[in-house]
């Protein structure tokens, strides 16, 4: 490594080397892969198992179920709550799924930050690989 952290041309050689065997793996693998995301669906229950949750990859609500026994405790306020929170476990869970199918080809940190749709990490990253830190 040269001074000043800068990377050194056989350093970015080999980044750049790096790169190119990834993509290639991308391009051949990733299609199945993304099948198999877009076919995540993710079913919680609410703690109290009257309600159920099931969503799809990007944590869009599929189908949920209200046990009718929930009208027995008529809280609205309740009912919204735990429905809001069962549907975003379930939608986390969904989340780490597709990262974990993805994770042969892309680091999990790298994906999350894709899903998460933070630039900013995602550039971090990729600055931190190239400048050997990564």
């Amino acid at each position: 490594m040269e001074p000043f952290g800068r990377p050194d041309a056989a350093e970015m050689r080999a980044y750049a080397d790096e790169l190119r065997a990834t993509f290639t793996r991308l391009h051949q693998e990733a299609p199945a892969l993304h099948e198999k995301a877009r076919a995540v669906q993710v079913t919680e229950k609410s703690r109290d198992g009257l309600i159920s949750a099931t969503v799809g990859p990007r944590g869009d609500l599929i189908r949920l179920d209200i046990d009718p026994r929930v009208y027995r405790r008529p809280d609205s306020r309740e009912l919204a709550d735990s429905i809001t929170e069962t549907v975003h476990r379930a939608a986390e869970k969904a989340r780490e799924r597709v990262v974990e199918l993805f994770e042969p080809l892309i680091p999990a940190e790298q994906m999350a930050a894709h899903l998460d749709g933070d630039l900013e990490r995602v550039l971090d990253q990729m600055a931190g690989r190239m400048l050997g830190k990564g």
